[in-house]
């Protein structure tokens, strides 16, 4: 019989209890008869039970009954939340065993601690990870089509093509990705999204080797699984982040996001001069399976599945949740959605950064190399310093909205105040971008524009979780999906733009519109209330 130091123990009781059997760590404890006495617990002690959480809540009313006067307390389990609170009591009584039928031994009963490292911030550091390679594998290919166009021939025009094919796949994935990841959750779509999409990375030299067909084939399948990430990480995120940390969390997210822009635009040219192009590709390719591995032996698409989150932290999280405790309630349809003025706020936003976003993803390269003749490794320095500072500004974006929600500001507010900055910034700087003479001049105004446009992360982004926290997922694939028309149009568009007129300027001047009048209908329409419950 094991023992450890406690204030009861357990001995066999008279009649059998009603209790399903606990699973304590590798083992199983079939209890036949169970009680525990309670003569030597004061009443802190007994709060303490209670407060295990529901499973336990049989505890605190035998505490409250005469049986309490009798020094005997029955355990009565009901189910997981009772196997989780289990634990907690069996941990903090002594092990007498009798009367209890093992399964393979058990020593002890372990105890888990709250560990320095919250589980919150190791699922956020994955997530960023895989949204580092997310946009890395993207970029990979905006830096490798230069040497492809001059390989194959391609115009300017299918150029644009080629860069817009990925997003061919990646708007309808991006529409079913959130249903997907609200019904069968956060970690088994985003690793079947970052398999598959590793994949077609990896694909991508050999099938423009094969035929133009199959590299538009290969990098629509590439976009189709791209597409499930943004709206999956809009459902895992606010299970595992209370209210007030959540513009932090997708800040975080996307600040790997934006770094995967710069490792790619830096390493790229470097990679390729090395092991060529189809090494290049597999090399990102093998990263997101290493990563892969990592993910699914660490992460649970929700907290209360961890077998290693700490009681403390859980309580933090299930305390912070919005509208997760609506329960049965019918998806809004279409129309209904449609209908919400609040809601064409948040697309028209998403249309509007999208299309400027792509723009600058696809053709930055291309600007650096076309209007100040540098070569490829300059055009991704040039390219990649944008992408630096905006990873930063948009942790900073959400970790300033955070605050000022804490501070007492509504959450309106400061999704208006947040969205206007995302715009209005990148729109002025587009629009000082043809008075400048030098790469370095253009590259000061384009990391101004990529870093100021970060801001909408803490803006609509985030809006999509306070308006329907329970089908944020399955509604920003919505929204995601009609923006991806905005980018495939914008992509092509700047390429047949480029040939007719032999300028950029006349795009980026029509994007700084577009920015401008987003910022109104956002200012105008948007709110911080639940809208669908």
């Amino acid at each position: 019989m094991a023992s450890v130091r406690s204030c009861v123990s357990v001995k066999p009781a008279a009649s059998r209890v009603k209790c399903r059997s606990a699973r304590v760590g590798a083992a199983t404890l079939e209890p036949r008869g169970l009680r525990i006495s309670c003569s030597s617990l004061s009443s802190s002690s007994y709060s303490s039970l209670a407060s295990l959480g529901d499973g336990c809540r049989d505890v605190n009313s035998c505490a409250n009954s005469t049986e309490r006067d009798n020094g005997v307390v029955d355990l009565i389990g009901d189910g997981g939340r009772g196997g989780w609170c289990r634990q907690r009591v069996i941990a903090m009584c002594s092990a007498g065993m009798e009367g209890v039928q093992h399964g393979a031994g058990v020593a002890s009963v372990p105890v888990k601690e709250a560990s320095a490292l919250p589980e919150r911030a190791k699922v956020v550091a994955l997530v960023a990870a895989v949204m580092l390679l997310c946009n890395a594998d993207r970029v990979v290919m905006s830096v490798a089509v230069v040497p492809f166009a001059a390989q194959y021939g391609w115009s300017s025009s299918f150029l644009g093509i080629v860069q817009s094919s990925f997003l061919w796949g990646y708007v309808f994935s991006s529409m079913a990705g959130g249903a997907l990841a609200d019904r069968y959750g956060g970690k088994k779509v985003m690793a079947g999204a970052a398999a598959l999409w590793s994949l077609a990375t990896f694909l991508t030299p050999w099938a423009a080797s094969q035929s133009t067909i199959m590299l538009l084939a290969v990098r629509s399948l590439f976009g189709l699984a791209e597409g499930v990430a943004f709206p999956t990480m809009s459902t895992f995120l606010p299970k595992w982040f209370p209210t007030h940390e959540r513009a932090t969390a997708v800040g975080v997210s996307m600040a790997g996001f934006h770094l995967g822009n710069v490792i790619s635009f830096l390493a790229t040219p470097i990679i390729m001069s090395h092991i060529g192009l189809a090494g290049t590709f597999a090399f990102f390719a093998s990263l997101g399976y290493l990563w892969l591995s990592v993910w699914l032996l660490n992460v649970e698409s929700d907290p209360l599945d961890s077998a290693t989150i700490s009681k403390s932290e859980l309580q933090l999280i299930l305390a912070g949740r919005s509208g997760s405790k609506v329960q049965g309630s019918k998806f809004p349809s279409l129309r209904e959605v449609l209908s919400k003025i609040e809601m064409w706020a948040i697309i028209v936003a998403n249309v509007v950064n999208n299309w400027g976003y792509f723009v600058l993803l696809s053709w930055m390269p291309v600007y650096f190399k076309t209007v100040y003749n540098v070569n490829l490794k300059q055009a991704a320095w040039f390219s990649a310093i944008p992408w630096a500072v905006m990873a930063l500004s948009g942790y900073v974006a959400g970790a300033s909205a955070d605050f000022l929600i804490k501070s007492g500001f509504s959450v309106v507010l400061v999704r208006k105040i947040m969205q206007s900055i995302g715009f209005i910034g990148p729109g002025v700087s587009l629009l000082c971008l043809r008075f400048a003479q030098t790469p370095s001049i253009a590259a000061v105004l384009m990391t101004t524009a990529l870093s100021l446009c970060s801001f909408s992360q803490a803006g609509y982004f985030c809006n999509v979780q306070d308006i329907a926290p329970k089908y944020a997922g399955s509604l920003h694939g919505l929204t995601n999906g009609i923006g991806t028309v905005a980018a495939i149009v914008s992509t092509i568009g700047t390429g047949y733009f480029v040939q007719w007129l032999g300028s950029f300027q006349a795009f980026l001047t029509l994007t700084a519109v577009l920015y401008f009048s987003a910022t109104i209908f956002y200012n105008t329409y948007a709110t911080g209330d639940q809208i669908f419950d």
